[in-house]
Parts: C-alpha cells; sequence; structure tokens
C-alpha cells in the first residue's frame, strides 16, 4: 500500500489525512499530541511517497529531511487539487489571498453565488478545509478558497479559475525574512494561470501593482478611484463597470473604505461569473457583516461592545480604530516581531484608553510611553477576563463608551484561533456585563 506522512493535525493536516486514506494511502500521523513524535516519524521518511506539511507547523528537522531526500512535500491545498484533477471534479476554484479582507471577500462572494442560484462552498483558512469540503461535496459549480501566506508556500500545479490578491501590508516577520519573501509568496496563489483565467487586480495597492510582473491571468482591473484602465471603479459614489452603474455605494450594507474595496473584488468575481447587475445588488444592500469583523453583539446600557477578533494585523485595527474614533481598545497577543510604533500613533490617534493583552503588552506599552501617551491611560492587564473585570468597576452603564477589541495580532499566544479569541471575548462580556 502506498504510503503518506501528514505533519500537524489541525484543522488543515486532519482534512489531508482523511483525504489521502480516500485515494488509498496508508497516513502516517505525526503530531505530538494526536499522532507520533517528529522524532518517532524520521524513521518512517524512506517510506513515504508524500510529505503533507500543514500551514502551522515550523520547517523543522523532519520537514527538512524530507526534502532532502526528495520526498514530493506538498500542503493541503495543493493535494485537494491533484485530488480535484485525478478525480474529475469540475467545480471551479475561485482564491482568496491578501493582507486583509480575505474573509470578507471570500464569504460574501460564496454567499453572493449563492443567491444567484449557484452551488457554492467555501472552505481553506475559513470554516472546513479544502479536503473536507472535497470529501463532502463532489458536485458544487463552485469552490471559494481563502488562502494564507502559509498555504500557499509549497504549490505545484494549483491553478484558480479566478483569483486576487486584495493588498499587501507586513506580516508574519516571525516567519519570512523579509516583507518581500512574505509578499512574493502571496503571489504564488496565481503562478499557474494563463490566458483563460482571471486575476482580479487592485491599481489602489501599491505593493500589488508593483507586483505585476507576477501575474499571469487575464487582468480585471479595479480601483476605489476614477481610472480610464479600470474594469470596475468607483466615481461620485457609485460602482461602475464597463456595462455602465452597477450600484449606490451609499446603500452598500458593509461599510467603509475597506469594505468598499472588498465589494469592488466581489462585484468583479460575480461579473466574471456572468451574475446580472440587479442580484448584485440586492445581495450587497442587504448582506449582514461577518462574524469576528467589527461585530456589534452586545450593549451594556450605554457600553456599546465590539468584536473586532479578526483584526490580525495592524491595518486591519487601523480600520477599526477609525471607525470608532475615540474607543476603548484591547489590543495585543502572539508577537510577529512587526514595528509597533504604527499601532502606537493610531491608538494614540484614535484610543481614549488602551487595555494591552498577549505576548506583545509590555512592548506596546513601552512604545506608546515612549511617544508620550499618557500611562494613566494604559492598562498592562494581559487577558481579557481581567480587562472586562476592570471595566466592569469603572463603568456605569449611563456613561456612553465603545470597548473594542481589535488585537492588531495573531491569538496562538492565548488562544487556538481569532474565532476562538473573538467567542471568549463574547461569552466573558455577556458574562460579566450581562449579570
Amino acid at each position: 500500500m502506498k504510503k503518506a506522512m501528514v505533519f500537524g493535525a489541525g484543522i488543515s493536516g486532519l482534512g489531508a489525512e482523511h483525504l489521502l486514506k480516500n485515494m488509498g494511502y496508508e497516513v502516517i500521523l505525526v503530531d505530538d499530541k494526536k499522532g507520533i513524535s517528529s522524532k518517532e516519524g524520521m524513521e518512517y521518511l524512506d517510506e513515504i511517497e508524500i510529505f503533507v506539511k500543514s500551514p502551522g507547523v515550523p520547517y523543522n528537522e523532519i520537514v527538512m529531511k524530507a526534502k532532502e531526500k526528495k520526498i514530493k512535500l506538498i500542503d493541503e491545498i495543493e493535494l485537494s487539487y491533484e485530488y480535484m484533477l485525478q478525480y474529475e471534479i469540475k467545480s471551479k476554484i475561485i482564491a482568496v489571498t491578501g493582507t486583509n479582507g480575505k474573509t470578507t471577500t471570500t464569504t460574501k462572494i460564496t454567499e453572493l453565488l449563492q443567491y444567484a442560484g449557484y452551488k457554492a462552498e467555501y472552505a481553506g483558512n475559513i470554516g472546513v478545509s479544502y479536503a473536507e469540503l472535497l470529501l463532502k461535496h463532489k458536485d458544487l459549480d463552485y469552490i471559494v478558497l481563502e488562502l494564507s501566506s502559509y498555504q500557499l508556500e509549497n504549490l505545484l500545479d494549483f491553478k484558480p479559475w479566478i483569483t486576487m490578491v486584495i493588498n499587501l501590508t507586513p506580516d508574519h516577520l516571525s516567519r519570512y525574512k523579509d516583507t518581500n519573501d512574505y509578499y512574493k509568496t502571496k503571489f504564488n496563489i496565481g503562478k499557474n494561470q494563463n490566458e483563460n483565467d482571471y486575476f482580479i487586480f487592485n491599481l489602489d495597492s501599491k505593493e500589488v501593482v508593483e507586483r505585476e510582473n507576477f501575474i499571469f491571468g487575464r487582468k480585471i482591473k479595479i480601483s476605489q478611484n476614477i481610472n480610464k484602465e479600470c474594469d470596475f471603479w468607483v466615481k461620485d459614489g457609485k460602482l461602475y463597470g464597463k456595462d455602465g452603474k452597477i450600484l449606490e455605494c451609499a446603500k452598500l450594507s458593509l461599510k467603509g473604505k475597506h469594505n468598499l474595496e472588498n465589494v469592488l473584488f466581489i462585484v468583479a468575481a460575480a461579473k466574471i461569473v456572468g451574475i446580472q447587475n440587479e442580484k448584485i445588488r440586492e445581495f450587497l444592500y442587504n448582506t449582514k457583516t461577518i462574524e469576528h469583523r467589527m461585530e456589534d453583539f452586545f450593549n451594556y446600557g450605554k457600553v456599546k461592545f465590539i468584536n473586532d477578533s479578526k483584526g490580525t494585523n495592524i491595518d486591519s485595527t487601523k480600520f477599526a480604530v477609525e471607525a470608532f474614533d475615540q474607543c476603548i481598545l484591547i489590543c495585543g497577543g502572539f508577537d510577529k516581531k512587526l514595528d509597533w510604533s504604527p499601532l502606537a500613533e493610531l491608538i494614540k490617534i484614535h484610543a481614549k484608553e488602551v487595555y494591552l493583552i498577549g505576548e506583545t503588552a509590555d512592548e506596546i506599552n513601552r512604545i506608546l510611553l515612549e511617544k508620550g501617551y499618557d500611562s494613566s491611560r494604559v492598562f498592562l492587564l494581559r487577558d481579557l477576563k481581567s480587562c472586562l473585570l476592570n471595566m466592569k468597576e469603572r463603568f456605569t452603564s449611563e456613561e456612553p463608551q465603545v470597548v473594542l477589541l481589535s488585537p492588531a495580532t495573531s491569538s496562538f499566544d492565548q488562544f487556538n484561533s481569532y474565532e476562538h479569541r473573538g467567542e471568549v471575548f463574547k461569552e466573558l462580556v455577556r458574562e460579566i456585563f450581562g449579570r
């Protein structure tokens, strides 16, 4: 029997394990909690044909040894695509990456496709793994994939029909040698495209435009500004395509400049598919915001609580604090080795007070004080429960406040995922302020 090794037993790794077994492989699962250890796994390398590395696990000794032995090293995204080819699954792939806006864009493209009558589901970096989706659904018209840079590192033949890099700003520098390495990895998403495929090209993102030579699909150009080169653009509060006005921006249910960027991608994808303007308008005027992204979920009298746990980098938090100016901000988390000075500047301008949590708390506190932020407005309490208990003692329900959780970094120091962090935040707020 053919043998494969899967390193990492998270959502992606377990999906890969199930898919490989379905393909007739004996699978060796390497994971300190749910499988054998990396050290034990080294003993099986000579027996395996495929090594599937989960996105969250490091490039440690066993991964490098598999490379050295020239074992086929791929990730679950590549494995799933190869499964589609082998079993002639005809679903068209729409693939989404970028630093910010991935989840909103992925979710809303999927929901719009469903609204227009297509069989469509999303997977990848949200919801279920690509592999599990394929095992569950064999007859989808469209598979919409949100893909992180980690999931784009070991691709060979993966080839979406429509792809997009929404925007690029510094992130994950604990993983990559520099920002250019991170940005280049993002563009792996379309490296196998040709003129029969589509790349939605954001002319407003300088870092994307500078990497135009990495684009091989047919470019569909979008911009929030008037641009004669554009296929889709905004002018005088209206979104246009080459066939005329599509929608009025003021009527969009997804508010803010960052969401208008997302909407341009959603509209461009919908028009490539062939969805009529009327359907696009109906959907985008009425759709709801996604969970964990500027989610207004609880009021304690005049105190409003906003869950923006999806704010996993500085630019994401920038959008949130600008939307809720003079908020009580809760931020901090896993240390990605970023420059926290831009975050400190945002806090100085937009946050009335700041509560700091996680690994980055001390460093952000140090930079804030260096920049002259009043130390009496900083609460270095390190975890969500302590922050909320402190607020309960200090705030009355009659004083208008906006409490915004927008961490500006990943969750892995204290939580399993941004979803887990958001759920814990909401549960604690309801428990502490709902009494």
